[in-house]
């Protein structure tokens, strides 16, 4: 175990000391970090299956899925909750992410009959949410349009965070050692738990803020501090919930909305109050508490495509399927290419900025943990085999498609943009 963790630390020293090179050849920390965890499991094959199906890994997915969730509702741009373009953003969360889901179910009974729909579900979990980390600087290129980087923007902060209870749920009906399998007593287990996550994730996110801005206006705290008390935000909220029996991932998402609403708010009314040269650096000023903890979820994101790498000796050893293979190609192009489509229709947004939406659908991190933690917890067999293979081959696959491909697509569509209704519509402030 020691091993391991030297040959993370040099993966995640290499790639630190190399960030600006490596960027500018297109080379992002995502296959870095496989590469290196490719290396790790050819030298041990024989100990993967081991490593990964331990209640170590599994706490270790929980604590990072907890953290992630938190980190995306605070990274959402925007004044408001749904960002500068609600319209289309409800959209693509509330029709394209349901009809994604259900292709991606329809189409995993195509290619695998006799699976159960719980089954279908969790892999629909796991290949569905989007994630910037194979394309991290796509979101904030300037050639795109404000509306659609807003969109993008958004839809990755919220979309795990609305997939985690139905995953949650199908995992107990999928399997789950420790749950009731029926449907109905999985349901009524899942509905206490949300509830409770919300309830606690409201209180602690509000009540987080608001005592940030006590003690910064009483002189208790330092920048520092404040930094670190994000950063433990989403580690007390999931401890807290757990440890009453509620789901602690629904509760880090809403304590990350919540917070970041009330923070921004108090803060805003902070900064309108001081010295006028203050307002230039406005936007800066409203992200500076969040720094601490956004390099940590890129450590814990790193770390967790170097799993990725080790995970994929595994899945070549056991053997991918053309089944497997359909399967991801179709996840990352129409299952969600389609559903994107249909939901824009009649939002203002031209064709291409419809296609830009649904091209630009990265997979990451959040299909790493819960394709981890459902090859963890389900029976070993074909079926845990199968979701491990799905959620390898789907992230690597996004890492070509979105980090390489990405970009020169992106320039492609919006070479010969012509402006529509949409294009001129402004972007609330950051």
């Amino acid at each position: 175990m020691n091993a391991l963790f030297l040959v993370i630390a040099v993966a995640l020293m290499v790639r630190s000391l190399t960030a600006s090179r490596l960027d500018r050849w297109n080379i992002g920390a995502p296959l870095i970090m496989v590469l290196a965890g490719v290396g790790v499991g050819i030298v041990n094959e024989h100990s993967i299956a081991a490593l990964l199906n331990t209640q170590g890994m599994q706490q270790a997915a929980e604590i990072i899925l907890a953290v992630l969730l938190f980190t995306d509702a605070t990274e959402v741009r925007g004044g408001r909750l749904w960002g500068g373009s609600p319209g289309p953003v409800a959209r693509v969360l509330l029709l394209a992410l349901p009809l994604s889901l259900g292709l991606a179910m329809v189409l995993g009974w195509l290619l695998f009959p006799g699976l159960p729909w719980p089954v279908l579900l969790l892999i629909a979990g796991v290949v569905v949410p989007t994630d910037f980390a194979p394309a991290e600087r796509l979101v904030r290129d300037r050639g795109l349009p404000t509306h659609v980087r807003s969109v993008l923007n958004v839809e990755s902060g919220y979309n795990d965070g609305i997939v985690s209870p139905l995953f949650l749920f199908a995992l107990i009906l999928a399997g789950d050692h420790d749950q009731a399998r029926t449907p109905l007593a999985a349901l009524g287990t899942a509905v206490p738990f949300a509830l409770k996550a919300v309830g606690v994730g409201v209180v602690l996110g509000t009540v987080l803020a608001v005592l940030m801005d006590r003690a910064h206006r009483a002189g208790w705290m330092t920048g520092q501090s404040g930094r670190i008390a994000i950063l433990l935000a989403p580690l007390l909220t999931y401890t807290v919930t757990v440890g009453i029996d509620g789901n602690g991932f629904v509760a880090s998402f809403v304590c990350g909305i919540a917070f970041r609403y009330v923070h921004r708010l108090i803060k805003v009314r902070r900064l309108r109050r001081a010295p006028a040269d203050r307002g230039m650096d406005r936007a800066r000023a409203l992200r500076e508490d969040f720094h601490l903890l956004e390099d940590f979820t890129t450590v814990l994101t790193m770390t967790m495509w170097f799993m990725v790498g080790v995970a994929a000796v595994l899945v070549v050893t056991i053997g991918v399927s053309w089944q497997v293979v359909l399967f991801c190609v179709a996840a990352l192009t129409v299952v969600r290419l389609v559903p994107v489509l249909i939901s824009l229709i009649g939002s203002g947004f031209s064709p291409r900025e419809r296609l830009l939406v649904g091209v630009l659908g990265p997979r990451g991190t959040t299909s790493i943990v819960f394709g981890l933690l459902a090859f963890n917890r389900l029976p070993e067999g074909t079926v845990a085999d199968n979701i491990l293979n799905i959620t390898v081959m789907c992230v690597l696959g996004s890492v070509l498609v979105h980090g390489l491909g990405a970009r020169p697509a992106t320039r492609l569509l919006m070479r010969t943009r012509k402006p529509g209704p949409a294009t001129t519509a402004p972007e609330h402030p950051a």
